[in-house]
């Protein structure tokens, strides 16, 4: 893929490819049509068995020897993604296919860059194999194996826009400014009424990694579907507008505890304004310390911010359009 074709601001620039959606048009519940073959696992090459085979064996002896190990559980391995459009409106309808992997079938086939060893790619690396030159979108269901649910949220009391840290801690992106919340769909936590839930799973987020629950009121939009093509995992954007919430509110609820509190290391509060967000997006301090698709996701939220406050998709893209010259003009006049 050109890398004309990933998300870039300026001299923000990641490997972020937006496959679906601007931000001005949210895809509702209803026009998200998810399938699901819980009996037909994804097939999976023989190397990547035996990768896989490795890893398991790995963490069970760091199991019997006491010491950390990662824990195997359901995922969901995406087969295809297609996008049409309503008769009527030309409002976006997107169909996605699962099917069933695990965990460890999802680290085996983030070893992109591990040569083959059988088969036509011997001597290539999976990635040079499976994905270069091809359509990531397409490409077979195995290396798909991460959906990740990214939330951006904004408090409803004080209109601030939440970005958050991960720490040092994590296994993926530590150390790097990312969405607001997100979680990976789960086998275990993600199935509703048979299928992968893509909402629910963001829910989830705001729940586990927030602390805003079921009680809260949570104007909750998806926005559009991206792919850091790096590592080849999947992102739906969320855009979570929390009426009755505050900064105040929610640093008083942490404080208190939350689920997974360990997963971020700092939090910043940035009023939900195209140039405050821009500016702390582009700042020199944060510029460089990016996981690949939150860019994307909090320009496609200010976006839809924007749409909703002028009442007019071609205004609110616009004026985000407006923000982002300035932004970049500041930068380039900036003294080094």
């Amino acid at each position: 893929m050109s890398d004309r074709e990933h998300f870039r601001i300026g001299p923000l620039r990641t490997t972020c490819y937006v496959y679906e959606g601007d931000g001005t048009r949210p895809i509702t519940e209803r026009n998200l049509r998810v399938y699901y073959e819980a009996d037909e696992p994804v097939y999976v090459p023989e190397d990547v068995r035996r990768w896989r085979q490795e890893i398991e064996d790995e963490q069970r002896t760091r199991a019997v020897a006491g010491r950390d190990r990662r824990w195997n559980h359901p995922r969901f391995a995406v087969e295809t993604v297609a996008v049409t459009r309503s008769d009527e409106r030309e409002d976006p309808i997107v169909e996605i296919r699962f099917s069933p992997t695990d965990y460890f079938t999802f680290l085996a086939s983030q070893q992109l860059d591990r040569p083959l060893e059988e088969g036509e790619g011997a001597g290539l690396t999976l990635r040079e194999h499976y994905l270069d030159g091809k359509d990531p979108v397409v490409v077979n269901g195995f290396v798909s194996a991460s959906f990740g649910a990214n939330v951006a949220v904004v408090t409803g009391r004080d209109q601030k826009m939440l970005f958050s840290r991960r720490s040092a801690t994590v296994g993926g992106n530590p150390g790097q400014w990312n969405s607001s919340a997100n979680e990976g769909l789960s086998g275990e936590h993600d199935l509703k009424d048979g299928v992968p839930d893509l909402f629910g799973a963001a829910r989830r987020a705001l729940r586990e990694e927030l602390a805003v629950h079921e009680g809260d009121a949570c104007e909750l939009e998806l926005l559009s579907f991206a792919m850091d093509t790096k590592l080849h995992q999947w992102a739906a954007f969320f855009l979570a507008v929390l009426p009755d919430l505050s900064e105040e509110k929610l640093r008083d609820r942490w404080s208190r505890g939350v689920d997974d509190k360990w997963e971020h290391s700092e939090f910043r509060f940035v009023p939900a304004e195209p140039d405050e967000v821009l500016g702390f997006m582009l700042s020199p301090q944060v510029r460089d310390q990016w996981t690949a698709c939150g860019p994307a996701l909090f320009q496609h939220a200010l976006v839809r911010l924007m749409t909703k406050r002028l009442e007019d998709a071609g205004k609110g893209r616009l004026a985000v359009e407006k923000a982002i010259d300035r932004a970049v003009d500041a930068l380039a006049a900036a003294p080094e």
